[in-house]
């Protein structure tokens, strides 16, 4: 029974681990500006806002890899501190501060959990006031 018991624990364990490394791994994404690997966890649809944009709901994911690329580029974005990050279910939030040469940016995410892995289904940036 104790055995049981342990691999039961040990199995929870282990796949607590394997959840968290893809948010890790947006979170790498996000402090290092690589908007390919940011786009790696986009949903097939998602909600994007940039600034100075209207938002767009249910752009597909190519599209909204170009935007946030030319984003990226047209900004001089450098990276990005998470400030808050919240857990309810399986969809989680995070929020934080994007750096660009001359602006800063709030930054707002919204992920849902899907076979395991987190998956971005909204991206806010909008310029820091």
């Amino acid at each position: 029974m104790k055995k049981i018991f342990l691999i039961l624990g040990m199995s929870v364990l282990l796949f607590s681990f394997v959840v968290q490394s893809d948010v890790d791994e947006l979170i790498r994404a996000f402090k290092t500006a690589n908007s390919e690997q940011v786009s790696n966890h986009f949903n097939s649809l998602i909600d994007l806002v940039l600034p100075g944009k209207e938002e767009i709901k249910n752009m597909g994911k190519n599209q909204a890899s170009i935007a946030l690329k030319t984003f990226f580029e047209e900004n001089g974005i450098k990276g990005m501190e998470i400030l808050s990050q919240r857990e309810a279910g399986s969809a989680m939030y995070m929020a934080g501060k994007m750096v660009g040469k001359n602006k800063s940016y709030n930054v707002t995410v919204w992920l849902n959990e899907k076979e395991g892995k987190h998956f971005i289904s909204t991206l806010r940036i909008n310029t820091a006031q």
